[in-house]
């Protein structure tokens, strides 16, 4: 895919990941909505970048896990640029806690902010992407839905359905010539990761990652933009981890 005049709807898209992946593909050539809980500095810091390159920019206040504010993020993005060429399902957050620490409550948040916002997103997203006979869908999986990890057996657990969920849905939307494909990234310089204790990084780096170094939410964003792009892609889930699940261990 081109992405010259394309529009881009990212979740998480403030922050990270997310908000990293918004830049570049706006470099590209795409208008970029982001959707966020909030709209403050960091949204503000995303919106100026993008507009700095020349394109539009729209930001969504929404809480995704609340169905019908997913599918309001979505129909708010097609209202305001007239249509939607890809989606990027970035937002998350850890859920710490063995299993039988997890109270019911946080579980069903996990899935709730992880997994249920894909089928609200996609139900509205899909349909205009078969019309036009193009569309991408990036889900952000993570490292460990494929490796185990002590202490956070809910964010295993919806992590590790995505890239299943890929599969599924990219065969069922492919004669459309609408891709479905995940990310899985490993220990990435993010808020998300500087809430590890010093012990537990040190071990990363030292013990775990074959490469000994973390990456960075832009290295991520470069290999959603070529998943994005290379149009013989679909289905597929792609680790960037520094040879962490490599080495399982």
């Amino acid at each position: 895919m081109d992405l010259k005049n394309t529009v881009c709807l990212i979740t998480g898209g403030t922050k990270g990941i997310g908000a990293s992946t918004a830049v570049l593909l706006a470099e590209r050539g795409a208008d970029v909505a982001v959707v966020g809980r909030s709209q403050g500095v960091a949204s503000a810091e995303v919106q100026a970048k993008v507009e700095r390159l020349g394109r539009k920019f729209l930001g969504i206040v929404a809480d995704i896990s609340k169905p019908e504010e997913a599918r309001r993020s979505v129909r708010e993005t097609i209202a305001h640029f007239g249509t939607i060429d890809v989606l990027v399902h970035s937002a998350g957050g850890p859920v710490p806690g063995t299993f039988m620490e997890l109270t019911a409550e946080r579980w069903h948040s996990a899935f709730d902010t992880h997994v249920h916002p894909i089928f609200h997103l996609c139900q509205e997203a899909i349909p205009v992407m078969k019309a036009k006979k193009q569309g991408v869908i990036i889900f952000i999986s993570s490292s460990a839905g494929i490796r185990g990890v002590p202490g956070a057996v809910a964010y295993q657990a919806v992590k590790g359905l995505l890239p299943q969920l890929t599969r599924a849905m990219a065969r069922e939307t492919a004669a459309d010539n609408v891709r479905i494909n995940c990310v899985a990234p490993g220990v990435i310089r993010t808020a998300f990761h500087d809430q590890m204790p010093p012990e537990v990084k040190k071990n990363n780096l030292e013990n775990r990652i074959p490469l000994k170094r973390e990456g960075t939410p832009e290295q991520v964003a470069e290999l959603i933009l070529q998943m994005i792009t290379n149009d013989y892609i679909t289905g597929e889930t792609f680790s960037i981890d520094g040879g962490l699940t490599m080495r399982i261990a």
